[in-house]
């Protein structure tokens, strides 16, 4: 189930999101009034993301 806060937790509890983001190894979505804005994740689960991404468009070529 997707981990979603408004953009005013962003600002108040970034730490507290950072934390789950680096815990989990889940995203959390952040919504501006009421609609999605940006995702936030760790920068291990980026990095392992841009690595698979480039694998897979390595082996289109």
């Amino acid at each position: 189930m997707p981990h979603i806060r408004p953009i005013s937790e962003l600002r108040n509890n970034s730490n507290e999101i950072s934390e789950f983001c680096k815990t989990n190894n889940e995203p959390v979505f952040i919504t501006k009034n009421g609609v999605g804005d940006m995702v936030v994740l760790s920068m291990e689960m980026y990095e392992r993301q841009q690595a698979m991404l480039d694998n897979f468009s390595k082996q289109k070529q």
